[in-house]
């Protein structure tokens, strides 16, 4: 079978959630379920390849690997079925979809398989001023929610009628092989309930749930960056039993017009001109916390680093580091003289006698040597 990118086998795009990935891949493992699929080599194949792919786009570190060096940079970590990686997500998966036959015990997304149709935890992206991120804030966001349906009180099915699953005849479970492994799972059809709705539930389209917005007010810790996520209790989907989840917000920030952050460093361009250098100006210059004062001279080189430890950015996990400030010194030369300008110039380097013109000692003896071998 043709190698395909990670992406393509769960049919997602590069910048997927979480969420979408597990989706795809609940979705993609009863397509080509081996029980579902008797004797289909191929589709045996793409199991293997689905799980695989999974085991790799569901862990974060994994993922950032793959992304950046395809599968070559993971060193053999994936091989069939799931990685030893990413083990809270693969409780979920065990818990939610194949029960709890290998003993890891309840946990994961939280979902209540036997009367939920959706998870009780919700993640969402929200974004962030630059200063927001860096000092911290208390910001109101909209977020929308599930509530069972009144209609069919969160089971999904009109009148609470239900039919026989015709995916595990009832059962609740179905055997997967792994490798030489056999082992029972949770049926993903109908969750291990062994029956699906007779009719979808009109009120909620057959999801259990319905939407409620609802705007809420979260503390943002400073030093947040992009790829922090932070938990919010009991702000996520409600169950059948009054029990709510957590919200998972994810953060994309703003850049500064002035100020460009790297981690917990902060690094700003400070333009002088030329005649500041030779002048040993001392500047004053914008921080995060005030003003800061750059000291110039003559041995300063363009691009050169001024740095101030612990004038930086908080760190999120660690509040009393702090990252660095660093001052980035870019050299300005006038691009045009007028008569004036250049006279001033002139006499200024005239000034300077035979300094000014340092070539001419210096190569003065590779003139005269020049001269003697074109004789």
């Amino acid at each position: 079978m043709e190698e395909l990118c990670y992406y393509e086998v769960l049919e997602v795009s590069k910048d997927a959630t979480t969420t979408e990935i597990k989706k795809a891949y609940r979705k993609l493992a009863i397509k080509y379920h081996p029980d579902k699929n008797p004797g289909d080599k191929e589709a045996e194949e793409r199991f293997k390849l689905i799980n695989e792919a999974y085991s790799v786009l569901s862990d974060d570190k994994k993922r950032q690997i793959y992304d950046m060096y395809g599968k070559d940079g993971l060193n053999g970590q994936t091989g069939g079925g799931f990685s030893a990686g990413g083990m809270d997500d693969i409780m979920d998966i065990f818990n939610s979809m194949f029960g709890d036959s290998f003993g890891f015990g309840t946990g994961g997304s939280r979902r209540d398989s036997n009367s939920m149709l959706y998870e009780l935890d919700i993640e969402i992206e929200t974004t962030l001023e630059f200063n927001e991120a860096i000092f911290g804030c208390k910001k109101e966001i909209d977020i929308r929610y599930k509530e069972p349906c009144p209609d069919c009180e969160g089971t999904g099915a009109k009148d609470k009628e239900f039919i026989t699953c015709d995916y595990c005849k009832g059962h609740g479970q179905i055997m997967m092989r792994q490798g030489f492994m056999t082992f029972a799972q949770e049926c993903p059809q109908c969750n291990g309930k062994g029956k699906t709705p007779k009719e979808m539930c009109v009120g909620c389209s057959g999801t259990g749930g319905v939407d409620i917005d609802e705007s809420i007010t979260i503390d943002i810790p400073a030093g947040v960056n992009i790829g922090n996520r932070l938990r919010v209790p009991a702000k996520g989907n409600v169950d059948s039993r009054g029990r709510r989840g957590d919200l998972y917000v994810h953060f994309n920030i703003k850049d500064d017009e002035d100020f460009v952050r790297d981690g917990d460093d902060i690094y700003i361009e400070v333009p002088v001109f030329f005649t500041q250098i030779l002048l040993s100006e001392e500047i004053k210059i914008p921080s995060l916390e005030g003003e800061l004062t750059v000291k110039l001279s003559p041995k300063v080189k363009d691009k050169e680093h001024f740095i101030f430890k612990n004038k930086g950015v908080p760190n999120v996990n660690n509040p009393s580091y702090r990252g660095r400030f660093i001052a980035q010194v870019k050299i300005i030369y006038p691009k045009k003289l007028n008569r004036e300008q250049k006279e001033l110039l002139e006499k200024l380097q005239d000034s300077f006698g035979i300094d000014s013109k340092p070539h001419k000692s210096i190569f003065e003896s590779a003139f005269s040597r020049i001269k003697k071998w074109v004789k």
